[in-house]
C-alpha cells in the first residue's frame, strides 16, 4: 500500500496529464480553425498520449491499493497568434510536466517508494522525448519564419504522425 502523500501527489499528476490532453485538444481545434490539418493531427496524437499517461497513473494507484480522486480539469487556452506561439506554449508546458515528474520522483525517493520510483522512471525518460520533440518543432517553425511554403511542408510532415500505445502499457 502506498503512503498518503504519494497517493495525493499521483492524483495531482492524473489531473496534470488530463489537463495536458485537454490543452493539446484545444491546440488541435485551433489548428483546425487555421486549416492546418497536419498540425491539428500532431496535437490530437499528443492529446491521446497524455490521456494514456493519466491512465497509467490511475492504474498505478489502483494496483497499489490507493484511492483515485479525480478533480476538475482547468480550461485550457484556446487561441494562439501563430503556430510558433502554440509550440512555444507546448515546450513550456512540457517543461512544467517534467518538473512535476521530477517532483514525484523526489517524493518517491524520500518516501522510499520503490514501486513508484520504478514506474516514474518511464516518465522521466518520456519527458526527455517530449521536450526534444517540442524543441525540434519549435526550431523548425523558427527556421520557416514567414514562409508559407515552409509551413505547408511542415504541415504535410505532421499529418503523418500516428498514435502508438507505448510498449508494455495496457490501459
Amino acid at each position: 500500500m502506498m503512503k498518503a502523500r504519494m497517493n495525493e501527489a499521483l492524483n495531482r499528476q492524473i489531473n496534470e496529464e488530463a489537463f495536458s490532453s485537454y490543452l493539446y485538444l484545444s491546440m488541435s481545434a485551433w489548428f483546425e480553425s487555421q486549416n492546418l490539418k497536419g498540425f491539428a493531427n500532431w496535437m490530437k496524437v499528443q492529446a491521446q498520449e497524455e490521456a494514456v499517461h493519466a491512465k497509467i497513473f490511475f492504474n498505478h494507484i489502483v494496483e497499489r491499493g490507493g484511492r483515485v480522486k479525480l478533480e476538475a480539469i482547468a480550461a485550457p487556452k484556446t487561441e494562439w497568434a501563430s503556430p510558433l506561439e502554440a509550440f512555444k506554449d507546448t515546450l513550456e508546458h512540457e517543461k512544467h510536466i517534467t518538473a512535476c515528474i521530477h517532483g514525484l520522483m523526489d517524493l518517491a525517493v524520500e518516501e522510499k517508494d520503490h514501486a513508484a520510483a520504478i514506474a516514474l522512471q518511464w516518465f522521466v525518460s518520456e519527458q526527455v522525448e517530449e521536450e526534444a520533440n517540442a524543441e525540434e518543432l519549435l526550431a523548425k517553425l523558427e527556421m520557416i519564419g514567414d514562409s508559407k511554403n515552409g509551413l505547408f511542408m511542415l504541415d504535410k510532415e505532421l499529418a503523418a504522425r500516428v498514435f502508438r500505445m507505448p510498449a508494455g502499457v495496457t490501459v
